[in-house]
């Protein structure tokens, strides 16, 4: 409240001192953070930084990310229904962080949905990097209270709080996202880490981006309603032990684009430190790509002893409908951990690959053959979607 007061007084004598005379207008500076931030003009302020402070935007002002905007623990992000914030178009460095024991408050409506995107004149994938929020839910990379540190920013995430809190996320979509630091570190639209269950997230779109749309580094979020749409890597990926529930997902791949959905029990670049495999259960989900005639490979690949149960799933032109790899995967299935409930191919040559050198039937692993619909997007993505 202080800094708005602050700069109201300061456009107050604005007003009086320049209303005489011609002089030219005055650039605003204001302190936000610990580096500084201010503004191009007065109605456009920049963010960057680590808030120490809780930062609530105002709508009726433009914000526009300069690098790195990092809430700390005990800090909160809120941001008004119908807000686009743009980023500047300089990839990796530019994005939002939500530090263990902070929260984003980002309810937006259908007809007011929270917009962030690239400032660029043309946007193109991988303009900035995402939205990043890190959470104290367990992960199985580590035990205990023990954390892990994510690709961007170098920041903790995991813990023992099942139902930890990051805030809610109604109505957001992130745009051409998926800045990449180097080769092994990569930006996605929204990266959800060690997330708790106590976190609200509901109507969520990644559109256009260079590296996943959506991931979940274990914790145990739920999510529904999530379209990703032209995600240039995978479009949905979990991995370190994710358990959470993902309802109502439509996923929509170019050619050129990787998987809809590619799914790890745990983290091969480290280990899987509890021995509990990633288990989320998937309902409503609908994945449509460009074809077998046009060679797209695979909608669904399964592998590092992920475990998960499908129900009601419409696939849509793909060579390979499900992907299984890896002893522990084929585990999953024959001890029921891994199963498929209802189930639509269209346009699918082969409907499941088994590579995991473990022997079992397609009815083994899926059930309900012809029997899914697809989830209605063309109702709960109106008018916020892109």
């Amino acid at each position: 409240m202080k800094k708005q007061l602050i700069l109201g007084l300061a456009l107050v004598s604005m007003l009086f001192s320049c209303s005489t005379d011609d002089t030219a207008d005055v650039v605003i500076n204001i302190t936000n953070n610990t580096n500084g931030g201010g503004t191009t003009d007065p109605e456009t302020i920049l963010l960057s930084g680590t808030y120490t402070e809780d930062l609530t935007l105002d709508a009726n002002n433009t914000y526009k990310l300069n690098g790195a905007l990092i809430m700390a623990e005990g800090t909160t992000l809120t941001i008004p229904a119908g807000m686009t914030i743009q980023a500047l178009a300089s990839g990796a460095n530019v994005y939002v962080a939500i530090s263990q024991g902070a929260q984003i408050i980002a309810n937006g409506t259908a007809n007011s949905p929270i917009v962030f995107t690239s400032d660029a004149s043309s946007p193109a994938s991988g303009d900035w990097g995402g939205l990043i929020i890190l959470g104290k839910a367990p992960i199985n990379s580590v035990t205990g209270t023990a954390t892990a540190t994510s690709e961007i920013a170098s920041l903790p995430y995991g813990g023992n709080v099942a139902d930890d809190n990051s805030g809610s996320l109604n109505y957001v979509r992130i745009e051409y996202s998926g800045g990449a630091a180097d080769g092994q570190s990569e930006n996605n639209g929204f990266s959800f880490y060690g997330v708790g269950n106590g976190t609200i997230v509901n109507y969520i779109q990644a559109y256009a981006g260079k590296d996943d749309g959506i991931e979940f580094f274990g914790g145990t979020v739920n999510a529904s309603f999530i379209s990703v749409i032209n995600a240039e890597d995978d479009s949905v990926d979990w991995t370190e032990g994710y358990s959470g529930t993902l309802t109502n997902v439509y996923i929509s791949n170019r050619i050129t684009d990787d998987k809809a959905i590619e799914a790890d029990g745990f983290n091969t670049d480290f280990s899987n430190a509890t021995g509990i495999f990633s288990k989320p259960t998937v309902t409503n989900l609908t994945i449509v790509g460009e074809g077998t005639a046009a060679g797209h490979a695979e909608a669904i690949r399964l592998r590092a002893g992920t475990q998960g149960i499908f129900s009601n799933v419409h696939i849509t032109g793909y060579i390979e409908g499900f992907d299984l790899d890896d002893l522990d995967t084929g585990n999953g299935v024959i001890s029921d951990d891994l199963q498929v409930t209802d189930v639509t191919f269209v346009d699918v040559t082969t409907n499941m690959k088994n590579d995991t050198t473990v022997t079992f039937t397609d009815a083994d692993f899926y059930t309900g053959t012809g029997n899914g619909t697809p989830t209605d997007y063309a109702t709960w993505g109106a008018g916020w979607t892109k």
